[in-house]
């Protein structure tokens, strides 16, 4: 067969191929649902909300910053305390926990400050699941849908995830306000959650999902712990024209 003989059989067939997959689009048009109101109703149903979140946060540890390798620490800090106060703003539960801070060291300082009052669970276990009285302060609170944030990605922020589903919970992995020692790692990491059924989330979309309303009283607090620049010009210009 020549070239000409080939693209016009390709074309042939390419075309049958779309038209066959058009009538089928048609036809099941009519009895069943767009997929973009599949989504609407998907989202609906799993919507995160300020009335059944809860917020877990592993082994934001000194040490481990030190690790770091795929986000810029600066970067990080700002993620994980925007988000840490955007939460609380929300009234949204945190649990905190640790692993061996005789080895790790503390949480870092500047979320240290954001969680006063926060008590801090340390534990020895690798997941921190597996820490009764981590899952214990998770299910005391009531709710499904589980947000976690760790460091490592593939381990502190992974594992607790992808075990938490088989209790029931909704898990959403907060990925960039984790951290991972190799690109590797963090890939694979969320490869692996995403394969379980783990959602993966940014810090600022997962707070303004919770939000719900621009009208909210929380709004203003939940866009200055975000930290988002264009937010705090937002704010401000409606500040300015809200003068009297």
């Amino acid at each position: 067969m020549n070239r000409r003989d080939f693209l016009a059989d390709s074309t042939a067939v390419m075309a049958a191929t779309a038209a066959g997959a058009a009538g089928a689009a048609d036809a099941g048009s009519a009895g069943a649902p767009s997929l973009h109101s599949k989504g609407a109703q998907q989202m609906t149903r799993n919507r995160v909300t300020r009335d059944n979140a809860v917020l877990l946060l592993v082994d934001h540890q000194v040490g481990l910053y030190t690790g770091i390798r795929d986000i810029d620490i600066l970067t990080l800090k700002h993620n994980i305390v925007g988000l840490t106060k955007a939460m609380l703003a929300l009234k949204v539960p945190v649990v905190v926990t640790t692993t061996s801070e005789a080895m790790w060291g503390p949480l870092i300082p500047e979320l240290a400050d954001a969680l006063r009052g926060v008590k801090t669970i340390e534990r020895t276990t690798v997941n921190a699941w597996d820490e009764k009285r981590v899952a214990d302060a998770v299910k005391a609170t009531g709710r499904k849908q589980l947000i976690v944030t760790g460091v490592s990605t593939d381990v502190c922020l992974a594992f607790p995830a992808i075990a938490a589903l088989a209790d029931g919970f909704e898990s959403y992995a907060v990925v960039d306000a984790s951290g991972g020692f190799t690109q590797t790692q963090v890939d694979m990491g969320i490869l692996r959650m995403q394969q379980a059924g783990v959602v993966p989330v940014g810090y600022s979309n997962v707070c303004v999902e919770i939000l719900a309303d621009n009208a909210a009283p929380e709004a203003t607090a939940v866009y200055s712990a975000l930290g988002m620049p264009f937010s705090g010009l937002v704010f401000g210009l409606r500040q300015y024209w809200g003068r009297g």
